[in-house]
C-alpha cells in the first residue's frame, strides 16, 4: 500500500474518475449518490493496492475496481451497504471529523483523521466513502449542487481505457482489423489485401467486430 500522503494525493487527483464512470450507469434505476459512492469505494481498493513497479498508469488499475464497485449496486439491488459494526465506525469518524474541524480550523486529512480515530487510513477513506454524499466536481465551494459536467479529461481516460480493455478481449485478426481501418485509416479494400479478404468480407467482419466492441464497452 503507498504511504498515507500518497494515498491521499490518489483519492484526491482521481475523483474525477469516479463521476466518469458512475455517469456510464445514470438512467438505470440508480441514484448517482449511490453510483459515485459505490465507484469511491473502489478507488480506495484501487488506491490501497496499486503498485507503481508494474508499469502501467493508475487509472488503468483504477477504472476496473471503480466498475466494479458500481455494477455491485445493481447486482445487490441498491445503495453501498455497511453493516452493522461498518456503521458504527463511520458513525464515529464523523464526529472525530467535526472535533478535528473545529480544533484545526480546517479540513482534516484522511491521515489525520485515522490517527485521531485509531484506524487506518485505507479502511478511513472507505468508511467515509461509502457514508458521505460526494463531492461535485462543479461545486468546490461545497454549496450542494450537483453538476454533472457534460465531458471531462476523466472522460476520455475512461472511454481509452475501456476501448483497450475490450480490444484485448477480441481475436488476434479482429484486432488487426480494427488496427488498419482505425489507426493505420486504410480502406476495406486495402485492410482486405492486408488480410486477405475481400471487401464485402472485410465490410462484414468489421461491423460484427464494432457491434461486439459495442457490447463489451
Amino acid at each position: 500500500m503507498p504511504d498515507t500522503d500518497e494515498f491521499e494525493r490518489l483519492i484526491k487527483e482521481n475523483m474525477g474518475l469516479v463521476h466518469a464512470c458512475a455517469r456510464r450507469f445514470i438512467g438505470r434505476g440508480a441514484e448517482y449518490d449511490d453510483l459515485t459512492g459505490a465507484g469511491s469505494v473502489g478507488l480506495v481498493k484501487a488506491a490501497r493496492g496499486f503498485d507503481p513497479s508494474r508499469g502501467f498508469a493508475f487509472s488503468t488499475y483504477a477504472v476496473p475496481l471503480i466498475l466494479g464497485e458500481i455494477r455491485r449496486v445493481f447486482r445487490d439491488g441498491g445503495a453501498v451497504k455497511l453493516g452493522r459494526t461498518s456503521k458504527e465506525k463511520a458513525l464515529a469518524l464523523l464526529k472525530t471529523a467535526d472535533a478535528l474541524r473545529e480544533r484545526l480550523q480546517r479540513e482534516p486529512t484522511v491521515g489525520e483523521l485515522a490517527a485521531a480515530a485509531g484506524t487506518e487510513p485505507a479502511e478511513t477513506a472507505a468508511l467515509l466513502s461509502a457514508m458521505l454524499p460526494p463531492v461535485s466536481l462543479t461545486d468546490p465551494e461545497g454549496t450542494g449542487e450537483n453538476d454533472i459536467p457534460v465531458e471531462s479529461g476523466e472522460e476520455r481516460v475512461l472511454e481509452k481505457i475501456m476501448l483497450f480493455t475490450a480490444l484485448g478481449q477480441l481475436s488476434g485478426e479482429d484486432r488487426a482489423l480494427v488496427r488498419l481501418r482505425y489507426f493505420e485509416n486504410l480502406t476495406q479494400t486495402e485492410a482486405g489485401r492486408r488480410l486477405g479478404l475481400t471487401q464485402v468480407q472485410v465490410s462484414r467482419r468489421e461491423k460484427r467486430v464494432l457491434e461486439r466492441l459495442r457490447a463489451l464497452m
